[in-house]
């Protein structure tokens, strides 16, 4: 389950940002999570409410967003979003797509004090 290292390097960098601007306690943390980024949401939740005990982090509330697949054609150039893995485009068929979005995950902002 690698949700876990990613929450844990979620923490660490939740720890740098709430030092660099002298903050004592996070809030909110907001992430944009990509369809294709490969992780559970569910599992990554848990691991959150897990390890974020006795951190800076310990209060904050996770706020998850769901990034779909973005896609752009290079033969038409019609961009469009998908949930599934469906990577043609939906104007002209054809298989010659750029990823635009929806195969990461990103620290939005976090909310502190």
């Amino acid at each position: 389950m690698h949700e876990y290292s990613v929450v844990q390097a979620l923490l660490n960098q939740c720890e740098e940002v709430a030092q660099d601007n002298n903050a004592t306690k996070v809030k909110r943390v907001i992430c944009k999570i990509g369809v294709m980024s490969g992780i559970e949401v569910h599992l990554f939740q848990v691991a959150f409410d897990t390890f974020k005990e006795k951190t800076i982090c310990e209060e904050a509330e996770l706020v998850l967003n769901i990034q779909k697949l973005k896609l752009e054609c290079k033969e038409c150039g019609n961009v469009f979003e998908v949930d599934e893995v469906r990577y043609f485009c939906h104007k002209c068929e054809s298989l010659r797509v750029k990823v635009l979005d929806g195969e990461d995950m990103y620290l939005m902002s976090l909310e502190m004090e």
